[in-house]
């Protein structure tokens, strides 16, 4: 992918956020993370951008490089040259597909080859399926014989793959849509424990003072772990880590099976990866408990079960 003045853009943009949230937010580390995923978003939309317009663009490409090869075999059919058929649709209106067909037919009338012409045309447009049936139409051409035949045959091939990828694309849609839902489920139940499990749990150390230390002392045990030598903090930052993996994998995943490609899959991470860090460390910056509220928290549920449990 060639770098475009966007994505300088994008990028100084990044890096002057960076720049100015490193020198004015260092003593606030949550603001100091939200605004870097902030940057780190702003830097890398274009090249997203630019990867689903260009996905976009080859499938127009295909539907109409169809229409193409259908009126290129109908031309031939009546005995026009293939040379004189592609100078003959010079002027015709496919689409995005419209000025690849006009330099074509103009290298045609320059006199090149009509094999090199259709070369050109196949690399320029660079989408796999143009470049396979470019290449039978160029072994036909090149070989003679029944050309018309061919081009009708290339074109019935083309509007079967596309078929059969509508199909799958609309077959597997509910798919998407779940993996996405599923997703945000995930980021929910993330922060139930972010919020409310593991401050809960942190709170446990005061447990063993309410009742006989003895007795509790595998809960003393675990409470030890979170707030010991492994503090919740460290605990609950592997939590952000596990919302990035399984966003830039499902993302992956929804993008082989919607579009068959793992590179279409890379705007479906993004997106997932995005929403995830900002919602993970946007409730950092907003929904943050405090340490001594978590404790007392933890301390208000526990006591009246331990009551219940051990009233002497």
């Amino acid at each position: 992918m060639k770098l475009k003045k966007i994505h300088w853009v994008a990028i100084i943009a990044a890096l002057l956020i960076i720049a100015i949230d490193l020198l004015f937010l260092l003593d606030k580390p949550n603001v100091l993370v939200f605004i870097l995923g902030i940057a780190f978003a702003i830097g890398f939309i274009p090249f997203v951008v630019d990867i689903s317009v260009e996905s976009k663009r080859v499938q127009k490409v295909n539907e109409m490089f169809l229409e193409f090869a259908r009126n290129l075999a109908e031309s031939v059919s009546t005995g026009t040259p293939v040379s004189r058929a592609i100078v003959n649709m010079k002027n015709k209106d496919f689409g995005v597909l419209t000025p690849y067909v006009t330099k074509l037919a103009n290298q045609v009338e320059l006199g090149v080859p009509v094999s090199t012409a259709l070369h050109n045309f196949a690399e320029e447009i660079d989408s796999p399926v143009v470049k396979r049936a470019v290449a039978l139409i160029r072994e036909a051409e090149r070989a003679g014989g029944e050309i018309d035949y061919i081009l009708d045959s290339t074109a019935r091939a083309i509007s079967e793959v596309e078929k059969l990828k509508n199909e799958r694309r609309s077959s597997v849609y509910n798919l998407a849509v779940q993996g996405y839902i599923i997703f945000f489920i995930f980021i929910g139940i993330v922060l139930v424990m972010k919020f409310k499990v593991v401050p809960l749990a942190a709170g446990l150390q005061g447990f063993g003072s309410l009742t006989n230390p003895t007795s509790l002392q595998n809960v003393q045990s675990a409470s030890d772990v979170m707030s010991g030598n492994f503090g919740a903090d460290q605990f609950t930052q592997a939590f952000l880590y596990l919302l990035l993996a399984q966003g830039f994998f499902m993302g992956l995943v929804i993008g082989k099976l919607t579009e068959d490609s793992m590179l279409a899959g890379i705007k479906h991470s993004f997106i997932l990866m995005l929403v995830a860090f900002l919602v993970s460390t946007g409730a950092d910056l907003f929904a943050t408990p405090s340490s001594e509220g978590a404790s007392a928290s933890a301390a208000g549920l526990i006591y009246p079960i331990a009551r219940l449990l051990m009233p002497f």
